[in-house]
């Protein structure tokens, strides 16, 4: 056995010393590899530094101006600003800044009155802020949303679902002015569908911070709302109030749309009273106030669209001019654009030498390392093949010792002891307290020799010890049933039957210890020069991919042996469906 380990370690050294003069061939190929990087790199970065990407604070300024345009009314310039910002947000790819210029052209749309082009806008914004950690513009992208649903698709579930999202994120960044602003938004949008008491405390929430952290441009719409809600509870003289201050405040601040949205509420407030003449009065400011507000809308298309097409005309124009008038320098710089093509060839095409190298060097260093695995494999496979061998050499060493020298030796004084009793017609309790202990002590080597090496293994064979060893573990919690083909009589090799006992004594034990099973079947055959062995169990069974389960169960041991006698073993489990083990090993006869 020390010479087999020894041979084994030589010959673990000698791979080890291949894989280390390996290892050194491919540090000198990763440094040629990591020389040609750094060469692509620098000519790649000399051929494309000249040109300078969009930067970061270029987009912003861009939108910068587009919003503030947007605010002066100039929404055509506004438009042409922000598409250029996205167009190098999206070089960029820039989430946040996209995000930000699809808002600002949503916007534009939305104060054009186009609700489906701001719709689709704003829609494809919230993909890309979702993307960030911007929680202000997931707010102004949220609450945008809720105003298209509820006053323009007239989808209130959608439109309040999209107001709480916005409310969500006003919360989170703790703005309290856009806390107010969302709040009205929903008050509006439930009691424009009656749902006074759900939207009743976001009306409270809102009289109650309006004066700290709301504008001029809410109030005419905070009253508007009050007078809605004591119209509902019939409280006519507040109702009344709140509805006349509110459209004073709206003359006065010039808000049109809030206004008709007042005259309106107004003149069904006054019809629920019976004033009949004075809601007219009323409706017909809102047809009025409300006809402005869509010939404003209107003459802003307009506009837009005028500019639209000169910019057209003007594009037209230089595209022209371009075609006519090519200026050497123009010639030259495509001549260099052409160059720079094929640099970029010449250095893809380097790229993909040098990565097909480093492939081809990795997949021989995975082969090398797999070499090696499949070495320490079998090395440890060979160490617990010469355990094994060399614990049954001793186990039938001692087993024998035990049987043939102290045993005898036992029996031998024990004779000696009653012979002299015998003669001497001595019977003293010390003589009999030694001769009980010289039996004892007899019985219990000859227990252990038989543990180390079953007496009936030796003597009468395979068949015989196996159904022994069923017998003997079987009781009242788990019975072992044990079947054979083969003849009673027959005897294989000795050291053959050894591993085979115990291997099946190891399973058995496993079945014991870990299975909790009430039933165990052992099962041997022989066909054509070959041993098949079955083992099954009733028992929680395992999941056999779970290495550590497999470590703790002993069986890479008993796999090592099978391997060792040429046999193939192979183990089929699942968690609560029991566990059968077959076994296949070609039969070593007795000489």
């Amino acid at each position: 056995m020390v010479r087999n380990q020894l041979q084994i370690q030589q010959e673990f050294d000698q791979k080890k010393q291949e894989l280390f003069n390996l290892h050194q061939f491919f540090m000198i190929q990763n440094r040629f590899l990591l020389l040609l990087l750094l060469l692509s790199a620098f000519f790649n970065h000399g051929l494309l530094s000249q040109n300078t990407p969009p930067t970061t604070k270029t987009i912003t300024e861009l939108t910068a101006e587009a919003t503030s345009l947007m605010k002066d009314g100039k929404y055509e310039k506004s438009l042409i600003k922000s598409r250029v910002a996205l167009k190098y947000a999206i070089a960029l790819k820039d989430d946040d800044a996209i995000a930000t210029c699809y808002n600002t052209i949503a916007a534009n749309f939305d104060e054009l009155t186009e609700p489906d082009k701001a719709f689709f806008y704003y829609q494809k914004g919230l993909i890309y802020a979702s993307r960030t950690n911007n929680s202000q513009l997931k707010n102004w992208l949220y609450n945008n949303l809720g105003n298209i649903y509820c006053f323009n698709k007239k989808e209130y579930a959608k439109g309040i679902f999209y107001y709480k999202k916005s409310l969500d994120y006003s919360t989170k960044i703790h703005d309290s002015s856009a806390i107010v602003f969302t709040k009205l938004n929903i008050t509006w949008a439930y009691f424009d569908i009656g749902h006074f008491k759900d939207g009743l405390p976001y009306l409270e929430f809102v009289n109650k911070h309006h004066e700290n952290f709301g504008d001029s441009t809410t109030i005419a719409a905070l009253n508007m709302l009050n007078g809605m809600y004591f119209n509902h509870t019939n409280e006519d003289e507040k109702a009344n109030y709140f509805f006349n201050n509110s459209i004073k405040l709206a003359i006065k601040e010039g808000f049109k749309s809030d206004l008709a949205f007042a005259y309106l509420e107004y003149s069904k407030f006054l019809l629920k009273k019976g004033d009949h003449k004075k809601a007219y009065q009323n409706l017909a400011l809102y047809n009025t106030t409300n006809a402005q507000v869509v010939d404003e809308d209107n003459l802003k298309k307009v506009n837009v669209a005028g500019i639209n097409l000169q910019i057209d005309e003007y594009k037209r124009e230089i595209d022209n001019i371009e075609t006519k008038y090519k200026t050497k320098e123009q010639i030259l710089l495509e001549k260099q654009s052409k160059n720079k093509q094929i640099s970029i060839i010449i250095i893809s095409l380097l790229l993909l030498v040098i990565i097909l190298f480093y492939f081809f060097f990795q997949n021989t260093r995975l082969k090398q390392n797999n070499k090696l695995k499949d070495i320490q494999s079998k090395i440890q496979e060979n160490i617990i093949n010469a355990s094994v061998n060399g614990q049954e050499m001793e186990r039938k060493k001692i087993a024998n010792f035990l049987h043939d020298n102290i045993s005898a030796l036992l029996s031998t004084a024990g004779l000696h002891l009653s012979v002299f009793s015998a003669k001497n017609q001595l019977e003293s309790e010390e003589i009999m307290k030694t001769k009980a202990v010289l039996r004892e002590a007899h019985d219990k080597v000859r227990d252990l020799s038989h543990e180390l090496l079953p007496s009936l293994l030796t003597r009468f064979g395979l068949y015989y010890a196996l159904n022994d060893l069923c017998e003997k573990n079987s009781n009242s919690s788990i019975s072992f049933e044990y079947s054979s083909t083969m003849e009673m009589s027959v005897r294989y090799n000795e050291d053959f039957e050894m591993k085979i006992y115990f291997i099946i004594t190891e399973l058995l034990n496993n079945i014991i210890k870990h299975s909790n099973a009430t039933h165990a079947f052992v099962g041997i055959e022989e066909k054509n020069n070959t041993l098949l062995i079955h083992v099954r169990d009733n028992g929680k069974g395992f999941d056999t991919n779970e290495y550590s389960i497999i470590e703790g169960f002993g069986l890479n041991q008993i796999k090592a042996r099978i391997n060792n006698i040429g046999g193939e073993i192979t183990i089929q489990s699942k968690v609560k469906s029991g566990t059968s083990i077959h076994i296949k090993t070609p039969i070593l006869y007795k000489k």
